[in-house]
């Protein structure tokens, strides 16, 4: 009978695949990207040092991620000190939001919706 199902199907080969499994829940839980991770704790209101980003989420550039971060938006300030540098999250100042505006308007003054 096997010699029937070997001609028919052909020989039995032994097929290695790669196979990559991905963390999708932990005990019933989402499992969180780093960049969520970093954002939820940027949200307390407490500086986040760049050696506690690096070895906490076992980042390769912490300054990395902030960026991107800034690129979705994120007012994310860098405070360099002797200690190192640390990072926080607030709100953009006044001059920063006029800088944009000119920018994008080329005049000092935010045109009203017509």
């Amino acid at each position: 009978m096997r010699k029937l199902f070997n001609f028919i199907l052909g020989p039995d080969k032994l097929v290695k695949v790669k196979s990559v499994q991905r963390a999708v829940s932990k005990r019933g839980r989402k499992v969180l990207s780093k960049r969520t991770k970093v954002m939820n704790l940027l949200s307390k209101g407490n500086d986040v040092s760049w050696k506690f980003l690096r070895s906490r989420f076992d980042l390769v550039s912490p300054r990395a991620l902030i960026d991107t971060l800034r690129a979705e938006g994120n007012m994310i300030y860098i405070n360099k000190t002797r200690k190192g540098t640390s990072y926080r999250l607030g709100t953009p100042s006044r001059a920063i939001i006029a800088a944009g505006i000119k920018k994008l308007y080329g005049t000092p003054y935010a045109y009203k919706a017509a």
